[in-house]
């Protein structure tokens, strides 16, 4: 069984040493010192409310972009939780619920790539999502991926091997728009040129 290494934080020393003897007999888990947070794969970090210090703390490991981050806290309102997820935060557990067990599930979730929300913060979460998508995104013709629906359709059709001429001939634009279109779409996304945009495409499923 490969570890997970994990570096633990919390507002205050007691805490953090609570959360590191509960771990500390875990086989799947590897705790680290202070000097090593850097190698870490999961951060769990452990606060009563979202602060600025646990801000700061949050978007430093987002800027490593490699550990993932999870927090344990005793209170989070949607507001927060937003500002949590843009700040990285991949799994979140109330502190009312954070026994060992599942705790390290978490852990083990995050360490996959994935995310954890408790079931009460999920529904607003998504509420939340739907309204953005209804009230911001429909309206400028955008979806959650950043692309607009046009600009996936033209990807859809150039990834079927049609040329500028078929893409703009299938969908009724002008070769220009089609160009502009796919224009747009790399320089946005710091793409190389249109194949390199159907890649992304594909990779991050949108086509």
């Amino acid at each position: 069984m490969d570890l997970t290494q994990v570096w633990i934080s919390a507002e205050d020393p007691i805490s953090r040493a609570g959360v590191i003897s509960q771990l500390r007999v875990r086989p799947e888990l590897r705790l680290l010192e202070p000097a090593e947070k850097d190698s870490a794969d999961v951060a769990v970090l452990v606060t009563s409310s979202l602060d600025e210090r646990t801000l700061r703390r949050l978007r430093s490991i987002q800027r490593k972009g490699v550990t993932r981050s999870v927090l344990v806290i005793n209170q989070i309102d949607d507001g927060e939780l937003v500002t949590a997820i843009e700040a990285g935060v991949v799994g979140v557990v109330h502190r009312e619920d954070a026994s060992v067990d599942r705790l390290v599930e978490v852990i083990r979730i995050a360490a996959a790539g994935q995310g954890t929300v408790p079931p009460d913060l999920l529904g607003r979460l998504m509420s939340q999502v739907g309204q953005l998508q209804r009230q911001v995104l429909e309206p400028r013709g955008l979806t959650f991926n950043g692309l607009a629906a046009r600009e996936i359709e033209v990807l859809r059709l150039i990834a079927e091997g049609y040329d500028t001429t078929e893409v703009a001939k299938a969908l009724s634009y002008s070769e220009r728009t089609v160009k502009n279109v796919l224009h747009d779409v790399t320089s946005r996304l710091q793409l190389r040129n249109r194949s390199h945009a159907v890649a992304y495409a594909l990779r991050e499923g949108l086509i």
